[in-house]
C-alpha cells in the first residue's frame, strides 16, 4: 500500500479503527490457517508490494532495499535480486502480467502505468494521466485490458480506470471511497474493487471490452482496512487484511471460507505462485518480508 502524500496520515486513519485485537476480529471467522515466513529477514522497503508471478513462476515484488526498484526471486531460487530500477522519481506499487509475459506496473508519483516487455528490462510508460491521484493495485482481464484503482488518501475517496490494449486511460467511475485492491474473476464477467477506509468490496458485471456496469456491494466488514485481492480458479477472493493480520477468502457467493493468520499486522497484497499455482505469497508492510501459504486451488492467472 502506497501514499502519495504520506504515510504517516494513513496511519492515523487506521488507528482510530484498530479498538479489537486480532483473535477477536477472528472470532466469527472460521478454517483457521497460518503461513510461513518467505523472505530471513527485512529486506524490502515500507513499500513493499506488488507481488506477482510471471511465465516462468518468478516471483516480483517492488522496492527491495531501496523505494524505485523491481526485485525477482526465481522460481528456483531462495532469494531476491534487484531486477530492474525504474526511472528516476517513479515508486512502483501494484504489478500485474499480461498473457504474453509482460509487466505492468502502477508508478503512483509520476500518475504512470509502466511496462518491461518481456524478454527486457527497458522499462517504458504504457499509460499516463496527470489527473489520477496515484495508481494503486491492478487488475487484467486474459484479453489484456487493465484496470487500476485511484485512492486519495486524504479525502478518503478514490477512482476506478481502465487501460485498453493501446494504453488510453478510460475513467470508468469517480467519487467512490478510497478505492485498493481491484481483480477480475476466472470468468472475466464479474470487476471487484475494495474501499480499504471505508471497508467495502464491490462488484461490477464486466463485458468484454472492459466496460462495466450493475454495481452492488459484494461484502463489507466491520473492523480493520483491505488493501489487494486476488482470485483462484474457482472464483473464491482473497482479501489482505490491513491492520487484522489475516488474508480472508471470501466464495463467489459473499461467504467467507477461510482466514490465513499471519506473522504479521500489517498484509499488502498477495499473488499466486509455485510450481503449481497454489501458493500464495504475502507482502507484510510492518515486518517488510514476504510470506506464504498453500491454497486449496491455483490462481486464476497461474
Amino acid at each position: 500500500m502506497r501514499i502519495f502524500f504520506s504515510f504517516l496520515s494513513f496511519f492515523l486513519v487506521f488507528s482510530c479503527g484498530l479498538e479489537m485485537n486480532k483473535k477477536d476480529a477472528l472470532s466469527t471467522h472460521i478454517n483457521l490457517s497460518d503461513s510461513s515466513i518467505v523472505t530471513s529477514d527485512s529486506i524490502f522497503t515500507v513499500g513493499i508490494e506488488g507481488p506477482a508471478v510471471g511465465l516462468n513462476g518468478d516471483l516480483f515484488l517492488v522496492n527491495f532495499k531501496e523505494d524505485g526498484t523491481i526485485a525477482r526471486k526465481k522460481l528456483s531460487s531462495d532469494s531476491f535480486e534487484v531486477f530492474v530500477k525504474l526511472p528516476i522519481g517513479s515508486i512502483g506499487n501494484g504489478i500485474r502480467f499480461d498473457n504474453n509475459g509482460n509487466m505492468f506496473i502502477a508508478d503512483y508519483p509520476k500518475h504512470n502505468i509502466l511496462r518491461v516487455e518481456y524478454g527486457t528490462r527497458q522499462v517504458e510508460v504504457f499509460a499516463h494521466d496527470s489527473t489520477m491521484n496515484q495508481p494503486n493495485d491492478l487488475a487484467i482481464m486474459d484479453n489484456g485490458i487493465l484496470f487500476a484503482s485511484d485512492p486519495n488518501w486524504v479525502e478518503k475517496s478514490g477512482n476506478i480506470w481502465k487501460i485498453d490494449l493501446l494504453g488510453e486511460m478510460v475513467l470508468l467511475e469517480d467519487s467512490m471511497g478510497t478505492t485498493n485492491g481491484i481483480e477480475v474473476n476466472p470468468e472475466n464477467n464479474t470487476l471487484y474493487v475494495n474501499e480499504s477506509i471505508q471497508r467495502k468490496i464491490w462488484a461490477y458485471d464486466l463485458d468484454e471490452k472492459g466496460n462495466v456496469s450493475k454495481k452492488r456491494l459484494f461484502y463489507e466488514f466491520t473492523d480493520y482496512g483491505m488493501d489487494g485481492m486476488r482470485c483462484d480458479k474457482k472464483g473464491n477472493l482473497y482479501v489482505a487484511r490491513y491492520g487484522a493480520g489475516v488474508v480472508v477468502v471470501i466464495s463467489p457467493k459473499g461467504v467467507v471460507i477461510r482466514t490465513v493468520i499471519l506473522n504479521g499486522d500489517k498484509p499488502t497484497n498477495v499473488a499466486f505462485g509455485g510450481i503449481k499455482g497454489d501458493i500464495v505469497y504475502v507482502t507484510l508492510q510492518d515486518k517488510k518480508w514476504v510470506e506464504s501459504f498453500k491454497a486449496n486451488y491455483p490462481g486464476r492467472n497461474f
